[in-house]
C-alpha cells in the first residue's frame, strides 16, 4: 500500500485539522465528536441542512459545507457510518430555529445512525427531517443496503436544496424539494480497480487488468456483472442504457448530466465519457442545460466514474444556478 498517510488511524483527523486550515474563511472544524460547519453558522432564520457518511468520498460531504449547500457534515471513520453524537451536535450547532433538514445516502448505518440522531434533536426540541437518496439503478439490494444506493444524485440535492434554504424555503418545503429531487434522479458507476482503505491495506477486491466491474457501489460493493475491459463509448453505453431505462426520463425533458470520477480517473478521460454520455443523451431527446464534471463522490483512488442524469424543471434550474460558496463547489 501507497498512501500519503501517517498513520491509518489518524487519517481522517489529520485531514480534518488540514481542512480547517486551508478554508478558515468558510468552514469550522469541531473534534470529538467531528463534524464541518459553516464559519458562520447558525444562521437565523435559515433551515439548516445536515448530510454526512463515512470519510474516502472526499469532497463529499465535508466539501460541500458553506454558503449555499451544507450547514454540517458529519464523517465517519473510512467508508464507516458516522455516529448519532456526530450528527445531534451538528445539529445543534447549525440549527437557526427553523429546523434541521438530514440528506442522507440510503446505507444501512447512515440510515440508522441519522434516524437516531433525529430523534434525538426532536427530544431537545430542535425539529429535524430526513430525506433518503436512492437514485443508483445498478443493483436492487447491496452489501450495505435495502434498496438502491444513494450515490450521484446526492452531490446535486446537496446542491439544490441549500440554495432553495438560503432562499428561504421551509423545512416542509426543502422536504418535497429534495425527494423531487432523489426521484428525478439516476446514476450508474462502474470501476476499473480497486481501493485500497488505509487500515485494511490491501485493495478490497480483485480485479484483474483486463476486467472491469459494471454498477460498481462506492464503497467497492459488486456490481451487476464483470466484463472484459471495452472502450470509453461501450462502457457508457452499458451505464445509461439503465439509467434512461428507468424513470422519470421521455423525450423533450431538460437534464443535468453528472459524470463522476471515482477519484482515481483524470479529468481527460471524464470528458470523454462526458462526450458519448451527452450524445446518448441527445439521441434519446433529452437536452442537456446543465453539467457537472469532476471528482465529486469518490472511492478513495478507485479508477472509474459514475453518471448521474437528473430530469430539470424551472425550480431545480433556479436552485442549481443560485450562488455557492464551498471548499469543493463554488459559482454566483
Amino acid at each position: 500500500m501507497k498512501k500519503l498517510i501517517n498513520h491509518p488511524e489518524s487519517v481522517v483527523r489529520e485531514e480534518l485539522e488540514g481542512i480547517a486550515l486551508a478554508h478558515p474563511d468558510l468552514v469550522k472544524v469541531h473534534f470529538d465528536p467531528n463534524f464541518i460547519y459553516r464559519a458562520d453558522a447558525p444562521v437565523q432564520g435559515k433551515v439548516a441542512i445536515v448530510s454526512g457518511g463515512g470519510s474516502g468520498h472526499e469532497p463529499m460531504h465535508g466539501g460541500f459545507v458553506g454558503k449555499g449547500m451544507l450547514d454540517a457534515a458529519c464523517p465517519g471513520a473510512v467508508f464507516t457510518s458516522p455516529t448519532p453524537d456526530q450528527m445531534l451536535e451538528a445539529a445543534k450547532t447549525v440549527h437557526g430555529g427553523a429546523g434541521v433538514l438530514f440528506i442522507v445516502k440510503n446505507y444501512t448505518g447512515d440510515v440508522m445512525n441519522f434516524e437516531m440522531a433525529a430523534d434525538l434533536a426532536m427530544a431537545e426540541g430542535i425539529e429535524v427531517q430526513s430525506v433518503i437518496i436512492d437514485d443508483d439503478v445498478a443493483v436492487e439490494n447491496s452489501l450495505y443496503t435495502a434498496g438502491r444506493r444513494g450515490v450521484g444524485t446526492t452531490v446535486l440535492a446537496e446542491k439544490i436544496c441549500g440554495g432553495a434554504a438560503e432562499a428561504g424555503y421551509s423545512l416542509s418545503q426543502l422536504v418535497d424539494l429534495c425527494r423531487k429531487v432523489n426521484g428525478w434522479g439516476r446514476s450508474m458507476g462502474m470501476a476499473l480497480t480497486s481501493c485500497t482503505v488505509p487500515h485494511v491495506g490491501k485493495p478490497t477486491f480483485d480485479l484483474p487488468e483486463d476486467q472491469m466491474e459494471i454498477g460498481i457501489g462506492i464503497h467497492g460493493e459488486p456490481g451487476r456483472t464483470r466484463l472484459p475491459l471495452k472502450t470509453a463509448d461501450e462502457i457508457v453505453e452499458l451505464l445509461m442504457q439503465p439509467i434512461l431505462s428507468d424513470l422519470p426520463f421521455k423525450a423533450g425533458d431538460e437534464v443535468l448530466l453528472f459524470v463522476n470520477s471515482m477519484g482515481g480517473t483524470p479529468p481527460i478521460e471524464l470528458y470523454i465519457v462526458y462526450r458519448k454520455a451527452h450524445q446518448i443523451a441527445e439521441q434519446h431527446g433529452l437536452k442537456v442545460v446543465r453539467n457537472l464534471i469532476g471528482p465529486y463522490i469518490t472511492s478513495l483512488e478507485m479508477a472509474g466514474c459514475s453518471i448521474t442524469l437528473l430530469k430539470m424543471d424551472d425550480e431545480l434550474l433556479r436552485f442549481w444556478d443560485a450562488p455557492v460558496k464551498t471548499p469543493a463547489l463554488r459559482w454566483g
